[in-house]
């Protein structure tokens, strides 16, 4: 896939994101009813982080059978994970930093790469292979929308998806700023909530926090 493309197919999954919920899965009887609860509060681009045994699970699951959704593989951290969640049928790649060999690697593949970074030398590290679009992670740790604030000036091509420390509270504070494309977060999926199968409760807050960003 050229840059060009890598970077354009990037930004429609962030136009049509907007926010993109960092999903975790703990039991498989939860992964098409989140899902769909998501999807009612109007949230169709989600992430599944690999972080337990059924995150590729997940991914295969939504694939197959909401085809609608558009589901990406997150924590992401060495080729063979990558290549893994390609053949799970994720539609993109999300990673919390970025190696040199991970960048190769997504290079050659038809699955766009949004690589973590928190610093402006893992930005050139990547600046340098002609990537342009990161997620900045985690963002209340290394400056959060000031750190935004300075990388805008020597990285003006540069877009972000903050993720890490973002909330209701301070959503808009990263979403009015023009180097960020979208944001991510949890805030949505509250443990208590997912643990007792309250999906009324995530379709409530997924349509919450879009409705911030309608009146941004």
């Amino acid at each position: 896939m050229s840059l060009d493309s890598h970077i354009q197919r990037i930004d429609a999954l962030a136009e049509r994101a907007r926010i993109l919920p960092v999903i975790t899965i703990e039991r498989e009887q939860d992964i098409l009813p989140m899902a769909d609860a998501l999807a009612a509060g109007g949230i169709t681009v989600l992430e599944v982080t690999l972080r337990t045994p059924l995150g590729l699970t997940a991914i295969r699951t939504l694939a197959a059978q909401r085809p609608q959704l558009c589901v990406g593989a997150g924590t992401v951290l060495d080729p063979q994970t990558f290549r893994q969640a390609e053949e799970a049928g994720a539609q993109f790649i999300v990673t919390p930093g970025c190696t040199e060999e991970l960048l190769q690697h997504a290079l050659s593949r038809p699955v766009p790469l949004l690589p973590g970074v928190a610093t402006a030398s893992e930005i050139m590290a990547a600046y340098r292979h002609g990537l342009r679009r990161f997620k900045l992670f985690p963002a209340k740790v290394c400056g959060g929308v000031e750190a935004l604030k300075a990388f805008a000036g020597p990285f003006p091509e540069v877009r972000f998806c903050p993720t890490g420390g973002v909330g209701p509270d301070n959503l808009n504070d990263y979403y009015r700023l023009d180097n960020v494309m979208c944001v991510g977060g949890t805030w949505m999926l509250p443990k208590a909530a997912v643990a007792s199968g309250d999906w009324a409760t995530v379709e409530r807050l997924s349509r919450e926090a879009l409705a911030l960003l309608e009146s941004h």
